[in-house]
């Protein structure tokens, strides 16, 4: 079975000054396009699509190999290959030979669909401090635009690791009546005082860069020292720390890993560095900033408009939806207890569900590294989920 190759990223308006997008914050964009990437064939009754809703620092490019999205200063060769490959394709977990597979880039990105990095036509500037705070909601409902655009009525299902996997619970909730099945990877149902506080440093990490200038950067030369500090404070909690030591002992120290009087003085840190300086290439300070408040601040029952989360997941019980949740063992990002109190509030509202707790010394990075231990699951749900078993 051949492999995708070569993709290209598509672009969809979503707003005009005629009807423009309206975020939860009160704020509106009279122009916005949301940059998105499709795999597979839709079938006839449009019926065998699936959303991907892609993690914190990911982009459209889920999968194959796309090599440049014109005009955009932060595709990078780190970019290129989809951040998805070992899952999206022939025969793999998100079979392409059955599924029309979708995957856009945030609204506040910045690979492509409008975001801080944008030129607002009004001005000619770009939007930098102006674009404003996003929230899951917002990313939920703008790509629910896309859908009406590409004809989508219903989706065969909506999957989302990590961050994503926030956007996939929201979606199902507000959007029941649009999708069967839901597949939650490495997520939570809210976020904990640790991760508030992690996002916190995070923050102010870009905003004490002298060089942020309060999100007016972009003529003057991006906060880099601030965005690398954010990128590592984070890295730790996403790759398990024993992979980071191992990853670390392939690395030499750096000669130039010294700050004012301090060196890195072991591959460890030396790595940490590396981490954090390469990502200032591929990212945005201000859309980081955006994707951390917005993390920082979920809830479901407030992003879906709910009482509480026993009426919220009551709209999943009466949809018919079915749940495929997927728990990480060593998980120092998003707690096993997360995925477990996911569980709780499906099973208290009688939502259909299996949960698996997936094995892994790679830490919350597993979602990326293992589609040996997620795919076979996903497959059997996919095709249970289908209106045609034939599909």
């Amino acid at each position: 079975m051949s492999e995708i190759g070569q993709v290209e990223t598509q672009f969809q308006t979503i707003a005009t000054p005629e009807d423009p997008f309206v975020f939860r914050c009160g704020a509106s964009l009279a122009h916005a396009e949301l940059a998105y990437e499709t795999y597979g064939e839709l079938n006839e009754t449009r019926s065998n699509a699936i959303l991907l809703f892609h993690a914190f620092s990911g982009s459209q490019h889920a999968a194959g190999y796309n090599p440049e999205v014109k005009g955009n200063a932060f595709w990078t060769p780190e970019c290129e290959n989809g951040w998805w490959n070992p899952f999206i394709g022939p025969g793999k977990a998100l079979d392409t030979d059955r599924y029309f597979i979708i995957c856009a880039n945030y609204l506040g990105g910045c690979y492509g669909s409008t975001g801080p990095a944008s030129v607002d036509p009004a001005t000619g500037q770009r939007y930098g401090s102006t674009f404003p705070n996003i929230t899951v909601n917002d990313i939920v409902r703008s790509q629910a635009l896309l859908l009406d655009a590409l004809g989508i009525v219903r989706l065969l299902a909506v999957v989302g690791p990590s961050t994503g996997g926030l956007s996939c619970v929201t979606f199902a909730t507000l959007y029941p009546e649009r999708v069967r099945l839901v597949v939650p990877l490495a997520t939570g149902v809210k976020t904990t005082v640790l991760n508030r506080i992690i996002l916190l440093e995070q923050i102010l990490a870009i905003e004490n860069d002298p060089r942020f200038q309060s999100g007016e950067y972009y003529e003057s030369g991006a906060p880099e020292t601030g965005l690398a500090l954010a990128r590592m404070i984070s890295h730790k909690t996403f790759v398990h720390l024993d992979a980071i030591e191992r990853r670390a002992s392939k690395d030499v120290v750096q000669s130039g890993d010294r700050f004012s009087w301090y060196q890195a003085h072991d591959h460890v840190e030396s790595y940490m560095l590396h981490q954090g300086k390469k990502f200032t290439d591929r990212f945005d300070a201000n859309t980081y900033l955006r994707i951390c408040e917005m993390w920082s601040r979920y809830d479901p029952v407030v992003e879906a408009g709910a009482e509480d989360l026993a009426t919220l997941f009551g709209r999943s019980a009466a949809a018919g939806h079915h749940y495929l949740v997927f728990s990480i063992d060593e998980d120092y990002c998003f707690y096993p207890e997360e995925q477990a109190a996911l569980v709780e509030n499906l099973r208290d509202a009688g939502v259909p569900h299996l949960f698996f707790t997936v094995h892994s010394e790679k830490g919350h990075d597993s979602f990326l590294l293992e589609p040996d231990l997620y795919t076979p699951h996903i497959q059997v749900m996919l095709r249970n989920a289908c209106e045609d078993p034939a599909e």
